[in-house]
């Protein structure tokens, strides 16, 4: 049944892959960027030797090391000890007998003498698993599986699908993690109560390019599991798609989920990042624009936001054989932007707080998995989506520095956990207990109580509400029932009684919440009632708080209210844009831009011209009112979409800003709908209303154009080319943002008036399609080490005694970032180009041979290759 081969690792270099824009280097160490005392080893190359691309890994009771193809099989390796001479390993497949197959893992977990394993796949011949969790067993000894065991179907696969598996604290339970598009599965218990909903009065806009519009609350969720009761029981939910978890020394989880890119740029947009799973906790995703704010008291914050990227591995470091100001940190893996992330987690109140640093990042560096094996160095992978797979190893060579004492659980958490405990429990001193601390001023604390409090019979503990003097527990209580009952006239009166004045932000925000829930999910008695609330929330709309500002538009125009127009249009024309989408973040977007071209592209246009966020908010908001409309609001309303176009956002933004403009369109009388239509840029968007119709935009349709095939295009004569379409495309592929021409243009980049006489027209397609395998010094970016262990990578610009000016963002180069000289450890040419591959991507053959004669004419109309 065993079939060992020894497996040499031959080192070999590639090209650049123009459909994800990662390179590899030479499977050496030598792309990576460690932090001092560290050093790194090249274990294998699975794509190298026919074993596909690896995304999962775990180590077994033995110490070795089990991986799974994303696309094919597991296979488990005995790997040579460090500072080995000879690191090639033993290599295994893994076989099942009466030809059982299994792989396409996204999460594996070696346990209870078992393989568990998180199977992630559409059904073939070859792998006819269908995903699911999976339990692997040697039944007779011989270190052979041979039992085979589904433990749960799960429907769902890709890179949405099902994902992770921890082993738990105690060493009892698994806890397994999936994304958004795979189906809430049934479950024994609930710590989250099954009444979620979509909860948002936020204008509802699907994704305009159709991605995830037919999945719906919770999205991505977490789950305990008994492996030998396979009793499954809900923990958390409200994740896109969290890849990955982890536990800390103090028994709390963390979980990292992703963020969405098409969002670029829109208010919805929420960064990467680690959240702290609570036991019953909601983190507020819903598709389309309909994701909650952090501010929402149901709805968990973020421990960290970390920015663009894409997830793919949390690891707790307690068992690292690292420094010691390592052992209370996670390490969370992106694979867009190569980047490991140290998260230092430091504990307040119920919660953490975190700080982030870089630990090691490569260019490219797909990141896949990683853990730390049993002799405490950390493993991992690099590959996915079929690209070059490597493992490696790193290791610390130095002091570790004094013995870091556990994680102390603070008197907040050890009531939070109380509270937690009690879920599942009815009974009255229960609601005793949720009641006493729906007011707690710590906000996990509060979370954890009304969750509580919604686990019980609510029978019991309604009739409180209407005797409570407190507002933070009369907000609370109502929020919870709201959620758990129909109550809705009794919910709707007592919110009316409590007084706006002498509350806090916090706690405005904490009752208009709870009035959004109730709008969204019950009715207003009648329409006195309804204007009655209205000119209530009146009086302080508009507010000095953003936030609060955000929740009385949308219920202002829920009610119906005739002022909301005129007041949000007037502040649409004050506000100050001081916001980010998606919040602050730990990473810079621009420090992205040249880790990963393909990626760093969309970030950079959008950096360019980003749009003002609070105002595109208010006029989505507005675009389902149907009162306080006339001429005047309705021009100045419908010329700032036309406005809003001209910014550049993620892959959806065009389209998701002409939904709100449609919808508003719906409520202009219908002989007034062409008028505005055209005041608004209707006429400015191609048919899907997706995209802008420009006269220079390419037809495509879009392909990844390669040397093989470009190289045909350079061997043709060109002759009676396009001038006007030729110039139209070097347009549209943003070359006249770095390039001179005809004394016209940026000076990022050469001038390219000349080019056609100096180069042939293959180098030309080569620099285009390849600009990373030759970089002139003159126009090289810079990567800086810095001593605190980020990288910088940027073009300098100025230098002075004291600091270089450099710009990270070519299309934005006026932008300038100061590097410290005192901050640099070390500083290198980047192997990367500041131009962007891909940009010829979106040309069909015949733009592309009219943008090759313009560039070989030097932009001269009456060139040869023009008649």
């Amino acid at each position: 049944m065993k079939t060992f081969f020894k497996i040499s690792v031959i080192l070999l270099a590639i090209g650049f892959l123009s459909l994800w824009a990662f390179r590899s280097e030479n499977a050496d160490t030598s792309n990576l960027k460690l932090q001092p005392g560290f050093k790194a080893e090249h274990i294998f190359s699975p794509s190298e030797n026919d074993m596909g691309s690896w995304v999962a890994m775990c180590f077994d009771d033995k110490g070795r090391m089990i991986t799974s193809d994303q696309y094919g099989g597991l296979f488990r390796l005995k790997i040579p000890a460090i500072g080995s001479s000879n690191l090639d390993p033993e290599i295994e497949e893994i076989k099942l007998p009466l030809g059982q197959s299994i792989g396409t893992a996204h999460g594996l977990l070696y346990a209870f003498n078992s393989l568990f394993v998180m199977v992630n796949n559409r059904s073939t011949k070859d792998l006819p698993q269908k995903s699911g969790l999976y339990r692997l067993t040697d039944t007779d000894g011989d270190d052979e599986f041979d039992k085979l065991e589904l433990m749960k179907s799960l429907v769902g696969d890709g890179e949405h699908g099902p994902h992770s598996i921890v082993l738990s604290p105690d060493k009892k339970s698994l806890y397994v993690l999936a994304g958004n598009h795979t189906d809430f599965p049934e479950m024994d218990e609930h710590l989250l109560p099954k009444t979620w909903d979509y909860d948002n009065l936020f204008p509802s806009i699907p994704d305009p390019r159709g991605h995830a519009n037919n999945r719906h609350a919770p999205g991505g969720w977490l789950a305990k599991v008994d492996p030998e009761t396979n009793h499954w029981q809900l923990v958390s939910a409200g994740y896109r798609n969290a890849f990955d978890l982890a536990f800390n020394d103090a028994g709390d989880l963390f979980v990292y989920d992703a963020d969405m890119e098409w969002d670029f740029g829109l208010p919805w947009y929420r960064p990467t990042r680690i959240c702290h799973a609570t036991a019953g906790s909601e983190f507020g995703w819903r598709t389309g624009n309909g994701k909650w704010s952090p501010d929402f008291e149901d709805s968990r914050p973020a421990v960290l936001n970390i920015g663009q990227g894409s997830p793919t591995n949390l690891i707790y470091l307690k068992n690292a054989r690292f420094p010691s100001k390592y052992k209370q940190s996670l390490l969370a893996f992106d694979w867009s932007f190569g980047i490991m992330h140290t998260i230092h987690l430091k504990p307040k109140g119920a919660t953490y707080t975190a700080e982030r640093e870089e630990f090691l990042s490569g260019v490219p560096l797909p990141l896949t998995d990683g853990a730390i094996g049993p002799d405490g160095a950390l493993y991992f992978m690099t590959g996915g989506r079929r690209l070059q797979s490597d493992l490696y190893r790193v290791y610390y060579e130095g002091p570790m520095g004094a013995e870091v004492e556990k994680t102390q659980i603070t008197a907040e958490s050890k009531l939070r956990q109380k509270l937690e405990s009690e879920f599942l429990n009815q009974n009255e001193g229960n609601i005793d207990l949720a009641w006493q601390n729906l007011d707690h001023t710590d906000r996990a604390i509060r979370y954890a109580a009304r969750i509580l409090l919604e686990h019980q019979n609510v029978e019991d503990w309604a009739s409180k509400i209407a005797s409570e003097s407190s507002a933070d527990k009369k907000i609370s209580a109502l929020l919870a029932l709201t959620r758990s009952s129909s109550k809705s006239e009794f919910i709707f009166n007592e919110l009316g009684k409590i007084p706006l004045t002498d509350l806090s932000e916090d706690q405005l925000l904490d009752l208009f919440r709870a009035y959004e829930v109730f709008l969204y999910r019950m009715e207003v008695p009648d329409d006195a009632a309804k204007g009655q609330l209205a000119k209530k929330l009146n009086t302080i709309y508009p507010n000095s708080s953003a936030a609060i500002n955000r929740q009385l538009v949308n219920i202002l125009v829920k009610l119906d209210d005739d002022q909301v127009v005129k007041k949000t249009i007037t502040l649409m024309k004050t506000i100050k844009e001081d916001q980010q989408a998606g919040g602050q973040t730990a990473t810079s977007s621009a420090d992205l831009i040249l880790r990963n071209p393909q990626y760093g592209l969309d970030i950079a246009k959008m950096l360019e011209k980003v749009p003002p966020m609070q105002q595109t908010y208010f006029a989505v908001a507005l675009s389902k009112a149907k009162n306080g409309w006339n001429n005047q609001l309705r021009e100045t309303y419908f010329k700032w979409f036309k406005e809003a176009f001209n910014y550049r956002g993620g892959n959806s933004y065009i389209g998701f800003i002409d939904r709100a403009r449609k919808m508003a369109l719906d409520h202009v009388p219908e002989k007034q709908r062409e008028k505005y239509d055209e005041l608004s840029g209707g006429g400015m968007l191609t048919s899907s209303g997706n995209d802008l119709k420009l006269e220079d935009y390419p037809e495509g349709p879009w392909r990844a154009w390669n040397m093989d095939e470009a190289s045909k295009v350079a061997a043709e004569e060109l002759s009676q080319r396009n001038f006007k379409r030729g110039k139209a495309m070097y347009t549209a592929t943003t070359c006249n943002r770095c390039h001179g021409m005809q004394g016209e243009g940026g000076n990022i980049g050469p001038d390219l008036t000349r080019v056609g006489t100096r180069f042939s027209k293959e180098a030309i397609l080569e620099a285009i399609i390849d600009p990373s395998k030759t970089i002139s010094d003159q126009y090289a970016a810079t990567e800086f080490q810095l001593k605190n262990g980020e990288t910088i990578i940027a073009r300098i610009i100025n230098e002075t005694e004291e600091a270089y000016s450099v710009s990270q963002n070519p299309y934005t180069p006026d932008y300038l970032v100061e590097v410290k000289k005192a901050d640099i450890e070390s500083m290198e040419y980047s192997k990367v180009s500041v131009m962007l591959p891909g940009l010829i991507n979106s040309l069909n053959e015949e733009e592309l041979k009219d943008l090759l004669a313009y560039l070989v004419s030097g932009g001269n109309p009456e060139s040869e290759v023009f008649k």
